[in-house]
């Protein structure tokens, strides 16, 4: 794979490569693997482009300063494979990129769907104080608690591998990137514009 610009994200394409594109968008602390189990069934319909938010599952470490960034960069990536119109699904960080999408580019969207996505995420205290925790202790302690926000009690104990490949997951993260996307959705508030 080739270096990723500072201003692209990294990504993957699955499925026939003359089917329409549907764009699956991560959450905080997760790679486009957090999509594995559904690209089966997506791509006897769909080009499913996934793509890795920065500093996240070996994506070079540019962080992002913001959710609108974050768009613009995916726009950018897209632009350079010629990918003009699409369907997009993004879970909670992921969520809020498709959100900004639509609110600034809506003649991209041919469908959107926001999973575990708000126009605002808590409070933006919410957010810093986890960039604290990781400036303080490294990303182990918010690692080991991605489960408990992840999953039911139910589910883990009966998936402990997937639930601890959760954990790795954000364990591989970039810290600074971590940081800064939790800075990203401490701003994001779209309420007024929706």
């Amino acid at each position: 794979m080739s270096e990723t610009p500072p201003n692209t994200l990294q990504y993957r394409f699955d499925g026939p490569e003359d089917a329409p594109v549907l764009i699956l968008g991560p959450s905080l602390g997760t790679t486009w693997h957090m999509w594995d189990r559904q690209i089966p069934e997506l791509t006897k319909q769909w080009r499913v482009f996934r793509f890795d938010l920065p500093g996240h599952g070996g994506a070079p470490a540019h962080p992002a300063a913001s959710v609108a960034d974050l768009a613009t960069r995916l726009l950018a990536t897209l632009e350079g494979l010629g990918v003009h119109r699409f369907g997009y699904a993004g879970c909670a960080l992921g969520g809020a990129v498709g959100i900004e999408l639509a609110l600034r580019h809506p003649e991209r969207l041919a469908s959107l769907a926001l999973i575990a996505a708000s126009p605002r995420f808590g409070t933006a205290d919410e957010f810093r104080q986890r960039g604290v925790i990781v400036r303080t202790n490294g990303l182990d302690p918010i690692a080991r608690s991605a489960p408990e926000r992840w999953f039911t009690g139910g589910f883990a104990a009966a998936q402990p591998a997937i639930t601890e490949w959760a954990v790795q997951m954000v364990r591989t993260t970039d810290p600074g990137c971590y940081i800064a996307a939790c800075e990203a959705l401490a701003s994001f508030d779209v309420r007024a514009g929706l």
